[in-house]
């Protein structure tokens, strides 16, 4: 089991950066995929990035986001991180944190556990 926890939200101009954080506790953080979801007001959860396990070889990103998003983790720190670049007004939305164990994922349905999430707001 694990339980995770986002930080690194905020409001930023349209071009600007940010980058979230999701911590991890519990055991084996290198066995369990790890990833991003995005949420907006009245929108379907959808997926936006994912780093495979253990070492985080393999990256998967949404069309949307593709170019501009990075995906990292850092097993030792039990951390990973999503690096948003040319952030634009579409990509306004409350953030979660995902993880599967030892299986990936690219539906909401598929993930086993979710972080609490954290607001992202791009201004124009």
């Amino acid at each position: 089991q694990v339980q995770l926890v986002e930080s690194g939200g905020g409001l930023v101009q349209a071009g600007g950066s940010l980058r979230l954080s999701c911590a991890a506790s519990g055991d084996t953080f290198n066995s369990y995929s790890m990833g991003w979801f995005r949420q907006a007001p009245g929108m379907e959860r959808e997926f936006v990035a994912r780093i495979s396990y253990p070492s985080g070889t393999s990256t998967y990103f949404s069309d949307s986001v593709k170019g501009r998003f990075t995906i990292s983790r850092d097993n030792a720190k039990k951390t990973a991180y999503l690096q948003m670049n040319s952030l634009k007004p579409d990509d306004t939305a409350v953030y979660y944190c995902a993880a599967k164990q030892r299986q990936g994922f690219v539906a909401a349905a598929e993930v086993k556990y979710w972080g609490q999430g954290t607001q992202v707001t791009v201004s124009s």
